[in-house]
This record gives C-alpha cells, sequence and structure tokens, in this order.
C-alpha cells in the first residue's frame, strides 16, 4: 500500500473541501522551533486524552486520575514550559489553555471521587469534567492556528 505525502494529502483536502470550509482562524506568529514545540505538546495532550479514555473503559479511574494531573493538569505547568510559550499567544489562546489546565485538574479530582463511588452521578460529573477538556481544545483549534 502506498502512503501519500503530506504535501499530496493537503491538496487533495484543499481540492475537495467546501467553501464554506474556508480558514477563519487567527494565525499566531511564532519561531519555527516555538511551532514544532508547540505541535508536539498538543500531540501529547491527544495522546493523554487517549491514555484517560481507555483508563476510563478500564475503570481505572485513580490511573486517569493520575495522568491527567501530572500530564495536563495545573501541575503540568514547567514541563509544558507555559510561561515561555504564552509570550506568543494571544490572551485568548492564553486563556484556553489555562482553561484545559485547569479542567484536567478537577477531571482528575472527579477521576479520584469516582474510584470512591461509582454511582451514576459520580460517573456523570466525570465525563462532563473530561468534556470541559476537550471544549477547551475545541475551542482553542477553532480560533487559531500556528500554521
Amino acid at each position: 500500500m502506498k502512503i501519500l505525502s503530506a504535501a499530496v494529502c493537503a491538496a487533495i483536502i484543499a481540492m475537495t473541501a467546501p467553501a464554506w470550509a474556508a480558514e477563519d482562524r487567527e494565525l499566531v506568529k511564532m519561531p519555527a522551533m516555538m511551532q514544532e514545540h508547540m505541535l508536539t505538546s498538543m500531540r501529547d495532550h491527544l495522546d493523554v486524552l487517549n491514555e484517560i479514555l481507555a483508563d476510563i473503559a478500564a475503570e481505572k479511574f485513580t490511573d486517569a486520575a493520575r495522568v491527567a494531573e501530572s500530564r495536563l493538569g495545573t501541575s503540568s505547568f514547567g514541563q509544558h514550559n507555559a510561561a515561555h510559550m504564552a509570550q506568543f499567544m494571544p490572551k485568548g489562546m492564553q486563556e484556553a489553555g489555562t482553561a484545559l489546565h485547569r479542567a484536567a485538574s478537577r477531571f482528575a479530582l472527579a477521576a479520584e471521587e469516582t474510584d470512591l463511588d461509582r454511582s451514576y452521578k459520580s460517573v456523570a460529573r466525570l465525563t462532563g469534567a473530561l468534556s470541559e477538556m476537550t471544549a477547551a481544545c475545541s475551542a482553542c483549534h477553532a480560533g487559531y492556528r500556528i500554521r
């Protein structure tokens, strides 16, 4: 099976995209090295979300809490170089990033509670907290781009 290059895939998408899909997100300019760092960080965020979902499916709520807090929560600011990255971001983008990290910390608390109280209400709070995390991601991606 032949794999298409990124350029070919981009060209196909551009040719088949409907007119209403025109790019209207704000371009955030930053040095190429910072772009790569941000993209790597966002891919890691997706890996974390996938790990969290797998932990929830396996009813490993404490594991989900640990991963959420250590890799996305407010205690992870240092590993993401948040302060250094923020200087390149508009205020709304900064706020969306902060919202994600705070939502991840709230999710971690909800996951720990769900591990103790496995009621329907507890699981509903847990999924609501997860939704807050993905909503922050969606808001940022809907409003901003770096390329």
